[in-house]
């Protein structure tokens, strides 16, 4: 089951996601929401998360990942909706997120191709658009877009994770 992230799990995601190729900075601050979830064992088996921008409009998912001994049972989407959904409970009304890897997936999403620069522009202060643009990588990402459905109980869910 799905928990949020605590500081206490940072070092253990850090290192699942680096693992699966994903972006680890930024993952202690406000604007980043991280959910995991662990095995029997006690190790990170699936993650999301999202983190929102400061006008509360946009969020830029990330950090969706399932090991890969687990993935193929639909894990991915059901995660991906998570963080989809408790992006529009905390209010925000449009999704992103940069895949150069994974975009028939999130097409299945409803996510549509679009360029760097409207992420980058809708989402200026998010930490991954500030890396990737002091790193160069801005202009080596792909980046993906979706509408998401207004909430009425904006942010309930998001506390209640």
């Amino acid at each position: 089951m799905l928990s949020p992230a605590t500081p206490g799990d940072l070092d253990d995601l850090a290192a699942f996601l680096r693992s699966a190729d994903l972006t680890v900075a930024a993952l202690a601050e406000p604007a980043v929401h991280l959910w995991l979830d662990r095995d029997d064992d006690g190790a990170v088996c699936t993650t999301t998360g999202f983190e929102l921008g400061a006008s509360g409009e946009h969020a830029l998912v990330r950090s969706v990942a399932v090991r890969p001994d687990l993935r193929g049972a639909g894990d991915g989407l059901r995660l991906a909706r998570f963080a989809l959904d408790r992006a529009a409970d905390a209010g925000a009304r449009q999704a992103w997120l940069f895949s150069r890897r994974s975009g028939g997936f999130w097409q299945k999403l409803g996510f549509t191709n679009t360029t760097t620069d409207d992420l980058a522009a809708a989402l200026p202060d998010a930490h991954q658009v500030r890396l990737f643009r002091s790193t160069g990588q801005l202009d080596r990402e792909v980046a993906w877009h979706r509408p998401l459905p207004a909430r009425t109980d904006s942010g309930a869910r998001l506390a209640a994770g």
